[in-house]
């Protein structure tokens, strides 16, 4: 691997997650210029498609990302996934129609409109992201930055909430997570629990292991806030054990916050789909 410049131009790649969120801060304190947001999402046109059977990318929340990219004040990159998992081996190779290639195309359009050298990705445990991340990376001439690789869980979550980062739960999967108990509540709120179900079942503490997913609604990289107005839950498997569940939020808005941020990156809230 290349040695990583002292100062890039980074588009982030990013779910609306606590880890894609909290690999820009770490960007960020690297030195680098966060300029743009690329994020892939389902075909919207399709009924019940929240929630993908993608092995690579987060779709739930994906109607909350152009507030995201609002609140960061920055211009947005998204591309609609039409791609499968097709290509599942360890190494990945180039593979028409995989969705792996999706991310190629947005990354691409990425790097041609703003020039940049290098891409925040929020990967911590998934070797199965990462090959095909720097797979797509390297075809583009592209720095991956992944300063959240394999870093310990529990020692990572708590960082991740002392630095400000304000995410909640926005999907349940895992056994002890009860949509009726946890979808919403905070990471803050959840450290606890979490730490309990890692001892009990050896469960992923930042749900590495598929156990939940999360929405950022704030950090000290926003310059307003999320606020969910409304939400509902859909049940997308009703297993008695482990029920697989999310939130649907259905209206959202931008708040100022008490305390600006510092503004030390690039800011323009253009909105780009393909």
């Amino acid at each position: 691997m290349r040695p990583v410049p002292p100062t890039m131009r980074v588009a982030a790649l990013i779910s609306g997650g606590k880890d894609s969120c909290y690999n820009m801060m770490q960007c960020i304190s690297a030195g680098h210029q966060i300029v743009a947001l690329a994020n892939l999402r389902p075909d919207e046109s399709q009924v019940g498609t929240d929630e993908l059977d993608s092995y690579m990318y987060q779709t739930v929340g994906h109607h909350t990302i152009d507030l995201y990219a609002e609140a960061m004040d920055l211009p947005l990159y998204r591309r609609t996934i039409r791609g499968k998992s097709l290509a599942t081996a360890q190494v990945y190779s180039k593979c028409e129609g995989d969705e792996v290639e999706d991310l190629y195309e947005l990354l691409k359009l990425v790097k041609e409109k703003e020039e940049v050298e290098g891409i925040s990705v929020g990967a911590i445990l998934s070797d199965y992201q990462r090959v095909r991340v720097e797979n797509v990376c390297k075809r583009l001439s592209l720095q991956p930055l992944a300063y959240l690789w394999q870093r310990g869980q529990e020692e990572l979550l708590r960082e991740m909430i002392e630095s400000g980062v304000e995410a909640v739960v926005i999907k349940v999967a895992a056994l002890g997570l009860d949509p009726d108990k946890h979808l919403g509540k905070t990471l803050n709120e959840m450290e606890p629990y979490l730490l309990e179900l890692s001892k009990k079942y050896g469960a992923h503490v930042c749900g590495e292991g598929g156990e939940y997913e999360t929405f950022t609604l704030d950090c000290p990289l926003f310059k307003k806030k999320i606020v969910v107005d409304s939400a509902e839950v859909v049940i997308h498997s009703a297993d008695a054990f482990a029920p697989v569940a999310y939130l649907r939020f259905l209206e959202a808005h931008l708040e100022d916050k008490v305390s600006a941020v510092p503004d030390n990156y690039k800011t323009s809230s253009d909105i780009h789909n393909s």
